[in-house]
């Protein structure tokens, strides 16, 4: 399928009710009941607090393909393009009939509403539960192995959202789209399996590069056997990890949704029209590998104050995200004051040797949290617009 029609599906079938990053049960319910009616939505089981899991089946081919968000009830961004995604299969477009014909999809849209609700990573036991795929001591954990043993799937889409700070290689450039073929075992074997993921990875990267070149990297592949990944990947289930991070300004992730849709579509696409062998997988190896070299804003050159010495150096500034009000906000907190030449930011200051206060005139620290900086007698905002 061609990269600008996909893009079209996208502006035609985008869920105009999902919007931002705060995503729970609540915002899904009214979209769950108008598509009972389409397809098969049930009650798999619940949460720790006893908050409904759902799953969803759609198509009747028999490519089977197991779909989970929100595992991190904190990252939403990729349950926004599955509502996306299956709106654009509900619509009865010719164009898409393919998918739906060769495949079939069983997705769990939010596996920790707790989590999801609180806006956390861990579920209400403060457990992660990407972390607890061997001992399944969580109601959540014991869920998405059922779903996965009953519907057997020939592949899984593990569905995350990444923190800001990862770049692609160390490079100037997010890493707005991750991916991972997680390993199987210590030695990190590329098997038969892990090609079929990688194989796939490298049809989703090739549509990416088009529209965010030098933005798509990949995670290291340390083996985690506690990791679901691992684990259903170690069971000869080809996985593959999605992680949905940072675009330009687009703190609200609606951008970064765009390519997660775009991805989704392109590797249904190409699973629903080819026997995938993994011949293909080495495209995959050329993707770069991420790296932490980002922050939020950088302050350049500014000079501080310590004791009777004057220096010039860096402040580096980390957003917090913080449920309020049931919307999330960015709070500045400053993370490093030292030279930062070896990472990029999202947004530069130019301090030019000039001294950085708050706003009350005093110097920063770290683990200050601020929102205004004064550089000489001019006020910024370190806010997110």
């Amino acid at each position: 399928m061609q990269t600008e029609h996909i893009k079209s599906l996208f502006l035609k079938y985008k869920e105009p009710d999902l919007n931002h990053r705060y995503i729970t049960n609540k915002h899904l319910a009214p979209l769950l009941e108008n598509m009972s009616y389409k397809l098969h939505v049930e009650t798999i089981g619940n949460s720790v607090l006893n908050n409904p899991i759902h799953g969803i089946k759609i198509g009747c081919g028999d490519k089977r393909i197991l779909m989970w968000s929100q595992m991190h009830g904190n990252e939403s961004t990729t349950t926004k393009a599955l509502f996306d995604l299956l709106n654009t299969l509900l619509s009865g477009d010719s164009s898409v009939n393919h998918i739906l014909n060769n495949c079939t999809l069983y997705i769990i849209p939010i596996l920790s509403p707790d989590g999801a609700q609180a806006y956390t990573r861990i579920n209400a036991n403060q457990v992660d539960l990407n972390r607890d795929a061997q001992e399944l001591t969580q109601p959540e954990s014991n869920v998405l192995r059922d779903a996965f043993n009953a519907f057997k799937p020939h592949y899984c889409y593990n569905l995350h959202g990444q923190r800001t700070i990862f770049s692609v290689g160390k490079t100037n450039k997010p890493a707005t789209v991750s991916f991972l073929a997680p390993a199987q075992d210590e030695a990190c074997t590329i098997t038969p399996n892990r090609k079929v993921a990688m194989e796939v990875i490298g049809v989703m990267n090739k549509v990416l590069q088009e529209v965010i070149p030098n933005q798509v990297g990949v995670y290291d592949d340390a083996f985690n056997i506690n990791c679901v990944g691992d684990t259903f990947q170690s069971e000869n289930t080809p996985t593959i990890l999605f992680e949905a991070g940072h675009y330009h300004n687009d703190y609200g992730r609606e951008e970064t949704r765009r390519f997660i849709y775009m991805a989704y579509i392109a590797s249904l696409d190409y699973i629903s029209k080819n026997d995938v062998s993994g011949v293909n997988y080495e495209s995959y190896l050329k993707i770069p590998e991420n790296e932490k070299c980002f922050l939020d804003i950088i302050i350049k050159n500014a000079k501080i104050i310590r004791g009777e010495n004057e220096i010039i150096t860096d402040i580096g500034i980390q957003y917090q995200e913080k449920l309020i009000d049931k919307k999330v906000h960015f709070i500045p907190k400053v993370e490093r004051i030292e030279n930062l030449d070896t990472f990029y930011a999202h947004k530069i200051i130019q301090a030019n040797k000039r001294t950085v206060f708050n706003l009350k005139g005093e110097l920063l620290e770290v683990d200050n949290e601020i929102d205004f900086v004064m550089i000489d007698n001019e006020k910024i905002s370190l806010l997110v617009k």
